[in-house]
């Protein structure tokens, strides 16, 4: 089951990568800030922070030096970002693939008796994206370090364009729909919307002219399995998936070896491949783009981010988050009804976020009802006269009752560490939620208080849901624009939502690390202005 993450560990290189959770949280390049010394007039707080995302900029022997002082380097950056975020394409290995005019076109004015894949038009459609399209990356223009969340490569904050690839159909096409085989995989754990992106996948490879669809049951590991058989799917098959949660096709972690993987997909005839999954799943997906130009395969390998984490690089959000989000604030209003109703309650509610508190940060906001909310990103401490508990004990004296929210990754440091991993290669974690409420009970006996505990961990009742109207949405769009990206020729990508745009991103680029939450940024101070709570250091 490991043998696939030990496959994409030793045959991927991850560019650009950094120990900072700040810049991590920006998604900076690896780049060397040689401009020295500060104006003598910047504030603590400026230098503090021109040193830390300066410093902390690991070098990549990839990446070009950058010097500050040199009058070009903003240009250089600039197409140094670009090279990056250039995205693979079938003519990189094979300059004379045939383009083809697309057979997607929606302006339908009389529909057929024999429906062959696209609809029949008397006019020109001027529904196609140009391939020179581009998304702007990031769009707030600091003009101070000392600004909120500002990430600045010099000490003016000078603006830099960063652009990516516009998602969506194009107006030339690189497979004949007649022969492609398609297959879609979900992997890693249930989401909110799998459901959604299978259905509109599959329904928009029909529209294409795709008649040959199929889905690998239970992820990677439906490739070597002999006794799972691959799935045909189509318009009809899919119709209705999208009213229950789960996964048509099933999902599994782990798998076989990249080798056997796309072995098994030269056997089945396989040219196109829907990745569904998180970080490493999609390195899976990466490694199996490779090998596929290694072995000079006409493949499109396309991926969509999965995880209700949110801790995809660049991206706005990934779809099942806003559901994650609207049923962990359920489980926060139960808490709060049990807390408030009990003689010195306190609600504890563990939820999903190993490495970042998206989750627990946003249903906080959401909830409007946590009184203290904890999350990986963020040391704290639960003893000592600026902890947790003393805090709490403080909300009983004067509430009468208190919330806490907590992320499953957060307060690690204070359980037993076994080293143990899953089967994708993911450390397990220690219960945090199971231990702050055994620490509290503990607590408010020893200083003589009753207290009331309960503990709520709605986990899998979160993520194995149906998707709510916003991720609905968000996972039509996401379906519809992997095929247009397989068809276009683009290979070794994701699709994502990138200020409220669709684009396609190189994979290498968003699998670096896990986006995290910036204990800096607005949106945790505004969290914290919610719950009224103190640093727990």
């Amino acid at each position: 089951m490991e043998a696939l993450s030990r496959a994409i560990t030793s045959g991927i290189a991850v560019p650009y990568k950094t120990t900072s959770p700040l810049v991590q949280s920006h998604g900076l390049s690896s780049l060397i800030l040689r401009k020295s010394k500060s104006p003598a007039n910047h504030s603590p707080i400026s230098s503090r922070i021109s040193l830390v995302r300066a410093s902390s900029i690991q070098h990549s022997e990839s990446s070009a030096s950058i010097d500050l002082s040199d009058p070009n380097w903003k240009s250089k950056y600039e197409r140094d970002f670009e090279q990056r975020f250039s995205i693979p394409h079938i003519t990189d290995v094979f300059p004379d693939a045939e383009a083809i005019p697309s057979t997607f076109c929606l302006k339908m004015r009389s529909p057929t008796a024999d429906f062959s894949g696209g609809y029949p038009s008397d006019e020109e459609w001027h529904g196609y994206i140009n391939n020179k399209d581009r998304v702007l990356l990031k769009v707030i223009n600091y003009s101070s370090p000392t600004s909120a969340g500002a990430v600045c490569i010099d000490p003016d904050c000078t603006w830099i364009e960063q652009w990516v690839h516009r998602a969506g159909p194009r107006e030339k096409i690189y497979f004949r729909p007649e022969k492609v085989k398609a297959a879609i995989v979900t992997c890693g754990g249930l989401c909110p919307g799998l459901n959604d992106v299978i259905r509109h996948i599959v329904i928009t490879l029909e529209i294409y002219g795709v008649k040959n669809v199929v889905g690998i049951p239970f992820g990677y590991r439906g490739f070597s399995d002999k006794n799972l058989a691959e799935m045909p799917l189509s318009r009809k098959v899919v119709q209705n998936i999208h009213l229950s949660g789960g996964s048509l096709l099933g999902v599994s972690r782990g798998g076989p070896t990249v080798s056997e993987i796309v072995d098994s997909m030269e056997e089945r005839g396989i040219n196109m491949l829907f990745v569904l999954g998180g970080n490493g799943t999609h390195a899976g997906a990466n490694a199996i783009h490779n090998e596929c130009r290694k072995r000079r395969m006409k493949v499109a390998v396309v991926g969509v981010p999965k995880t209700i984490d949110n801790d995809i690089l660049h991206m706005d959000k990934t779809f099942g988050f806003d559901t994650a989000v609207e049923e962990a604030q359920r489980a926060i209003n139960s808490a709060y009804i049990e807390a408030h109703s009990a003689y010195h309650g306190i609600g504890v509610v563990k939820l999903m976020g190993r490495s970042s508190g998206f989750i627990a940060m946003q249903a906080s906001l959401a909830s409007g009802q946590v009184d203290i909310c904890l999350i990986p990103e963020v040391h704290f401490n639960l003893h000592g006269p600026h902890g947790v508990l003393k805090h709490l004990k403080y909300l009983i004296e004067t509430k009468g009752s208190a919330v806490i929210c907590v992320a499953e990754g957060a307060g690690q440091s204070f359980l037993e560490n076994t080293n143990a991993k899953d089967a994708s290669g993911n450390k397990l974690l220690g219960d945090i939620g199971v231990h702050i409420q055994q620490e509290t009970k503990k607590y408010f006996k020893e200083i003589g208080v009753s207290a009331d505990v309960k503990y709520i961990d709605p986990t899998y009742m979160i993520r194995a849901v149906r998707a709510n109207a916003s991720d609905g949405i968000l996972c039509t769009v996401l379906g519809q624009n992997a095929v247009h990206g397989a068809f276009a020729g683009y290979s070794g990508i994701t699709v994502g939502i990138i200020n409220t745009h669709y684009a396609y991103l190189p994979i290498p680029e968003v699998i670096a690390y896990a986006k995290s939450v910036d204990p800096n940024s607005r949106m945790w101070h505004r969290c914290l202005t919610s719950t009224g709570q103190p640093d727990f250091i």
